[in-house]
């Protein structure tokens, strides 16, 4: 690249975040093809099959692998299979058009379609949580992003429990991949529901980050930037917290006060 300043201009070479796209299959069948920062495919795969109401845990899958193609692995293709007695995807499950780093819900029929049922009822968790660690939790957050600090182009989501200690951290170009892959792993190490934890976005809290949270039990969502209006309704029904504009020693409670404590 030339980098160009007010006063010189000059040949350099810079990181950037890679994106790829990656097709995931359900026994044999394509289910979506979303745009996503190779890495931590399986947990992807496994996270997107949770948050779609599609399984409800790593126990519903029987296996997870890497398409092989005539010559090699195609490394940007996934079949799962799912255990014995576990209903395939219905026709209307799948995507026909390409998920891209931006949207979570592209193909989606209908908005009534993408109100998927939680398995898990996040309305009665107890949790509460201090004020003061919450807003930690950004900081800690930042700091585990090892490729965003590279390269700047990555969005994030970390999985906290209640005293504010980071679970699980993944980048990727898509928040929406991000999220399924923290509840992809929480999925394949057996800890769904996630009850009495929070996730955080890098980013704004959309309706589909928030269905995310739902699909996988979590009682709290926070994000650094703006809730829309449809997180908001959505948190409000599930009974969900819902925080935003997380930054410094403030926030924006939307939903679920009660479990944000002073």
């Amino acid at each position: 690249m030339t980098r160009i300043s007010d006063t010189s201009r000059e040949a350099r070479f810079d990181l950037l975040a890679a994106e790829e796209p990656l097709e995931i299959r359900v026994g044999g069948r394509s289910l979506a093809v979303t745009m996503r920062t190779p890495g931590n495919d399986y947990e992807l795969a496994a996270g997107f099959l949770v948050t779609e109401g599609l399984v409800s845990g790593a126990d519903e899958i029987a296996s997870i692998t890497y398409c092989t193609g005539p010559e090699k692995q195609e490394y940007n293709v996934l079949d799962v299979v799912l255990a014995a007695g576990v209903a395939p995807p219905s026709a209307t499950a799948a995507r026909p058009f390409l998920t891209t780093s931006s949207c979570g819900l592209c193909g989606k029929a209908s908005i009534d379609t993408v109100r998927s049922k939680s398995r898990f009822d996040v309305a009665a968790d107890p949790l509460r949580v201090a004020a003061t660690v919450v807003c930690e939790l950004p900081g800690r957050l930042r700091e585990a992003q090892k490729v965003f600090e590279r390269t700047g182009g990555l969005h994030a989501a970390g999985l906290f429990d209640a005293q504010g200690n980071l679970l699980c951290v993944r980048e990727d170009v898509g928040r929406h991949n991000a999220f399924d892959k923290v509840i992809g792993w929480a999925a394949l190490e057996g800890r769904l529901p996630l009850a009495g934890h929070v996730i955080l976005a890098s980013g704004r809290a959309s309706f589909e980050l928030t269905q995310k949270a739902l699909m996988a039990g979590i009682p709290v969502l926070a994000s650094v930037s703006a809730p829309s209006t449809l997180a908001v309704e959505m948190a409000e029904e599930a009974g969900m917290t819902l925080v935003g504009f997380l930054r410094g020693q403030a926030m924006n409670v939307y939903t679920g006060e009660h479990r944000v404590s002073t």
